[in-house]
């Protein structure tokens, strides 16, 4: 690439923000080529929006066709990514406009999640007349609400890199006769956990929308993976594996939670750091702890994965989806088009206004995964796991003998879980 920026009157910047999604480099490199076949010149912003906010012009590239030509197929960013801001946004988002003047940006393309969606918003609203935004929706929790139930580009991708992950990791739960607890991506909801469990056929899949109650109690969870376990005992098999949302990390009460591990929340936004959090460790502990008050065991081994999909090579689906999104960004922007977010519906590329992404407080809407729909229903009619009907007749007998439990015993254990 060229490492001298050549200053040029609408030039089209890009830049991306958030954790990396497989796909990223396909919007840069479409993007790019329709930018310069229209005669913009192009330049990337290297690592997020962290040097525009310290006024960081060094950071800026010149980006050529011959840069991007054959960056579709592979993972990871080229103008890398952050999720930094400095604490004092407001007092430097002066700083962050005035760079993108003195660059001589006219058009910015946006590539991200709910975060720089909000960035977005915010440099549209203050530069509207001199900068035209765009924003092309990247997540690989696939929670940004985009017509007719798209995925947002990376789900996909992600999702199939799970499936072969979680696949094999079914083959060696059934080789040595033990459980995986397997913890995923998805703060907000649990679109990439069950996704991954349903096509991989996981014995069950947690995740944070099918529980009603405001905060989620870690012995429920606990409990339910129990019941797993002991139904599956009852048929015979000794091994299973478990997919959870790390969003439900988000609902305990951290007094509960507190009580099983050392919780950090991170020092700008005063969140829990999910990553951080050993989900899976801790409701092994407490599973175990279950099954040795009623003379049970199982091997169980707790792991995560989320950084393993994150900048893999994009799949077909995503390739041609970011090129799609790449290209509909600059034929929106050169149309004088502003302050939108570029989708893809029924075979065409549409703007859908930031007005309709977020909330009246300015942050985005959130889809969840709708536990009322006939997929959903689907998936749990393939999970293991305690339902109505193991409460009756010869079911319940079986699976209190398995749990070493008189059936009324069995009963007042798990039939609150309905």
């Amino acid at each position: 690439m060229q490492n001298k920026l050549n200053m040029a009157k609408d030039t089209v910047g890009i830049i991306v923000g958030g954790g990396p999604a497989p796909g990223i480099n396909g919007v840069i490199s479409a993007a790019t080529i329709e930018a310069i076949n229209q005669g913009k010149k192009v330049v990337g912003i290297i690592g997020g929006f962290k040097p525009l906010f310290d006024g960081n012009k060094d950071s800026i590239i010149n980006l050529t066709i011959d840069d991007v030509s054959r960056l579709h197929a592979t993972g990871g960013s080229i103008l890398r990514t952050s999720r930094d801001a400095p604490e004092n946004a407001k007092q430097k988002f002066k700083t962050l406009m005035a760079t993108l003047k003195q660059i001589g940006i006219k058009y910015l393309i946006t590539i991200g999640g709910e975060g720089t969606l909000y960035m977005a918003n915010w440099i549209e609203r203050e530069g509207r007349g001199s900068i035209n935004v765009v924003h092309t929706p990247k997540t690989i929790d696939n929670d940004i609400p985009l017509p007719g139930g798209i995925s947002t580009f990376g789900y996909q991708t992600a999702r199939h890199v799970g499936v072969e992950l979680v696949t094999n990791i079914i083959e060696d739960a059934r080789t040595m006769g033990r459980w995986y607890f397997i913890s995923t991506m998805g703060r907000h909801a649990g679109h990439l956990a069950l996704g991954i469990g349903k096509a991989s056929g996981a014995t069950l899949s947690l995740i944070p929308e099918e529980f009603t109650e405001q905060k989620v109690s870690i012995q429920k969870l606990a409990d339910i993976l129990t019941g797993s376990i002991i139904k599956r005992f009852s048929m015979g098999k000794d091994y299973g594996v478990v997919i959870i949302a790390e969003g439900l990390a988000e609902r305990f009460d951290e007094e509960e939670l507190g009580r099983c591990e050392n919780v950090e929340k991170d020092e700008i936004t005063g969140k829990i750091r999910l990553p951080d959090i050993q989900l899976g460790k801790i409701l092994k502990s407490l599973v175990r702890k279950n099954l040795h008050d009623m003379g049970l065991s199982a091997p169980i081994v707790s792991m995560n994965i989320g950084y393993e999909l994150r900048a893999a090579n994009p799949i077909p689906y995503d390739i041609e989806y970011t090129r799609n999104l790449g290209y509909g960004a600059i034929r929106f922007l050169l149309k004088g088009g502003s302050g939108s977010m570029i989708s893809v519906y029924e075979g065409h590329i549409i703007p859908i206004s930031f007005t309709e992404m977020l909330d009246s407080g300015g942050a985005s809407k959130i889809r969840k995964v709708d536990i009322n729909s006939e997929t959903y229903e689907v998936a749990r009619k393939y999970m293991i796991r305690i339902e109505k009907e193991d409460f009756e007749g010869d079911r319940l007998k079986h699976l209190a003998a398995t749990a070493k439990l008189k059936p009324e015993e069995f009963r007042s254990k798990f039939y609150y879980l309905l």
